[in-house]
């Protein structure tokens, strides 16, 4: 939230949207309305199926500032939809991939400046998004079980 506040100080046209919900979600509210920007936060709660794909399709960017996410599995979901992606570099899921913006969780001004440049340079956007999109496809189901059978019959050969 505190990124939220410097990116809505230099531009108040943007509209933040937090999806889900878990242990923190009334401390970030609460965040929200003590930084002045309740406005512009839009809070939806859990969302699956096409409401999940439609949010991440209409997103400008998709940001995951976790510490506490050991994968991260949303930021994949968002690069197979199309969103380009920041990540804090603190998530398991920063060791994966490589066509996304990283910045340490907490960085909030850093955070807040690869928002706004996402949001400034629309090419920046659409390279992530384009080389994103291209990266995410070789995560999958059959892909990740090749891999694990590949290792079982490397130590069974042994």
């Amino acid at each position: 939230m505190r990124a939220a506040k410097i990116v809505l100080d230099k531009n108040p046209d943007v509209f933040f949207v937090i999806v889900g919900s878990g242990d923190m979600e009334g401390q970030i509210i609460k965040r929200a309305v003590d930084l002045g920007i309740a406005d512009k936060v839009i809070f939806t709660g859990f969302l699956r199926g096409e409401e999940q794909k439609r949010i991440y399709q209409m997103a400008d960017l998709y940001v995951l500032p976790s510490v506490s996410e050991p994968f991260g599995i949303t930021a994949l979901e968002a690069l197979q939809n199309g969103a380009p992606t920041l990540i804090s570099r603190q998530s398991g899921v920063s060791e994966v991939i490589k066509n996304c913006l990283k910045v340490d969780f907490w960085d909030v001004d850093q955070m807040a400046n690869k928002i706004l440049a996402v949001l400034d340079y629309n090419i920046l956007g659409e390279c992530l998004q384009e080389n994103g999109l291209q990266e995410s496809q070789k995560f999958n189901w059959e892909n990740s079980a090749q891999k694990c059978l590949a290792a079982y019959n490397s130590v069974l050969s042994i």
